[in-house]
């Protein structure tokens, strides 16, 4: 006979206790103030604590429980970010940053996208990250002025790349300048030669894509020039080549294009048309996309850093949550033009 004990059918055996925090302090050797401190992503902690204590952390399977710490501290660390649905460049690349730069800050990141940065759908994503305890909102990539009745806010910290149609002291605009990366392709332009400088926009209905053609219309303005056309596309390669078919190459002997992609698809239709990259026509695109360097004509373009817009815009948040800086202000990041071997003196200057 076996006389080993048999454990009940259905009964589960006994889990054994789920580590806590002050079970990680001591198996690192240090205080449990350390051990929240880097579970946290504080940044007072020396490198090599915070090493022993991530080694304990992994060794020992803790998990901190959110929810707990929201209790005690009345604090979640949670940004919520409202997105539009796109697959452009500068929106994803926007994307990555602003969770990389959530996370160094010591903040998670709620996402949630929408079509139109306007109208009821906006407040209803606002709504949404309410609902989940978001400690401050960041609208990225947003089309157009961001409409919002002052209720839907309700005093809550705001950081976007475009403007509110209504004064917020919780509000900070963060973005690239825009205005003056367009007016410095536009410069180089003039300073090649080309006084018939045309503009493939982007759609209008965007803040960034109508900036942009401020800036081409300013500069072409201070420079004594008459505006060249303007065809509006939509961001893509597509739009970009159905412009530059549409486009009288007796207009213009050089466009800023109001991003990269779109020049690409210009530069192709050109040169479908027997217009000659940059000896007929020289482009400038914005963005400066990780392939415009290795086209068949390498791209000249306006330089904006994702990056530093997404840690900048985190950084303004985070001192907006702590009562850290005044709001309703307006940052404009610097942008830088890089010039590759789609420009070229304007054919008149090569003529003389």
């Amino acid at each position: 006979m076996n006389d080993s004990a048999v454990e009940p059918v259905g009964k589960e055996a006994a889990k054994p206790p789920l580590p806590r925090l002050s079970d990680v302090a001591a198996h690192a050797g240090v205080s449990p103030k350390t051990v929240s401190r880097v579970v946290n992503n504080e940044a007072n902690v020396r490198p090599q604590v915070r090493a022993q204590v991530l080694q304990s952390v992994a060794a020992l399977g803790y998990r901190p429980n959110p929810a707990a710490r929201a209790l005690v501290t009345q604090r979640t660390h949670q940004i919520g970010l409202i997105a539009t649905a796109s697959s452009l460049y500068g929106p994803t690349a926007g994307l990555f940053g602003l969770e990389q730069a959530a996370w160094k800050a010591g903040y998670s990141l709620t996402l949630t996208t929408i079509r139109e940065a306007a109208g009821p759908e906006l407040e209803e994503a606002l709504h949404y990250l309410v609902l989940r305890g978001v400690e401050g909102v960041i609208v990225s990539g947003a089309a157009g002025i961001l409409h919002l009745a002052p209720s839907a806010l309700a005093g809550m910290p705001l950081v976007s790349t475009c403007p509110l149609t209504d004064d917020s002291a919780n509000h900070v605009m963060v973005d690239s300048d825009q205005v003056a990366g367009a007016r410095a392709g536009v410069r180089h332009l003039y300073a090649l030669g080309h006084r018939r400088i045309a503009h493939l926009a982007g759609p209008l209905s965007w803040d960034s894509a109508a900036r942009r053609r401020d800036g081409w219309q300013q500069e072409l303005n201070e420079l004594g020039l008459d505006p060249g056309p303007v065809i509006e596309g939509d961001w893509s390669p597509k739009s970009g080549y159905e412009a530059a078919l549409a486009l009288d190459p007796t207009a213009a002997t050089a466009v800023f294009v109001a991003n990269d992609h779109m020049a690409m698809g210009a530069i192709r239709a050109f040169t479908e048309k027997g217009i000659r990259i940059p000896d007929d026509m020289s482009v400038v695109g914005f963005d400066d996309v990780p392939e415009a360097a290795y086209q068949m004509i390498p791209l000249t373009t306006v330089r904006q850093d994702f990056s530093s817009v997404a840690e900048r815009s985190v950084a303004e948040l985070v001192h907006l949550i702590e009562k850290q800086a005044v709001g309703n202000t307006a940052i404009h990041l610097p942008t830088e033009l890089i010039v590759r071997r789609s420009t070229a003196p304007a054919p008149e200057q090569r003529a003389n």
